[in-house]
């Protein structure tokens, strides 16, 4: 048996025995016995126990990626795919273009987070990449090519949004960039 073999089936094994533990666990516990809901906490809204967070709205979002998408068809680019994120990296929007290859949509959502969780577009963050060990590009979901554009309220990161598929990042960038400012206010 080959060792990732051996490691599912020890997981199952895991999972298995986890899972009727649980199940016997459960059943001691509410034998004879009423089962009580915990009520949920209600915690109110204050600057000190809750943040507060803009997002992009879905009319926005869905505007910035068709706005992307326009520019790069316009330059004749119908291979690429737009995506929008939160700063957390959760997709709001996602356009693909016809002809865009299946790695188009993973490339402009990472691009998209990098560009929102560092708050600058991602060719800036690519000329910070020195090649000499560890670096900001080994961090997990992060893409540093050109591309991804953040989106600000009041000077603070909100979202980002990320095209992949061009043949060259400064055409991901100037069809991310046409989206950003499609909701911006700004377009051309």
């Amino acid at each position: 048996m080959k060792k990732s073999n051996k490691t599912a089936a020890a997981a199952a094994g895991a999972l298995l025995l986890t899972g009727g533990l649980t199940v016997a666990a459960n059943a001691g516990a509410n034998a004879g016995a009423s089962v009580t809901a915990v009520p949920a906490v209600d915690i109110q809204p204050a600057p000190e126990s809750v943040v507060a967070q803009n997002r992009i709205s879905v009319g926005a979002s869905a505007a910035a990626v068709n706005a992307a998408l326009a520019k790069c068809q316009a330059d004749k680019l119908p291979f690429v795919t737009v995506a929008l994120v939160d700063r957390f990296g959760t997709v709001q929007a996602l356009l693909r273009g016809d002809n865009a290859a299946e790695h188009t949509i993973e490339a402009a959502r990472q691009k998209a987070y990098t560009a929102a969780a560092f708050g600058t577009p991602t060719s800036e963050l690519a000329k910070r990449i020195n090649g000499n060990g560890p670096s900001i590009a080994d961090l997990p979901g992060t893409l540093f090519l050109a591309g991804g554009v953040p989106l600000k309220v009041n000077g603070v990161s909100v979202a980002g949004i990320g095209v992949g598929g061009a043949p060259d990042g400064t055409l991901d960038e100037a069809c991310a960039t046409e989206g950003a400012q499609a909701i911006a206010g700004t377009a051309k």
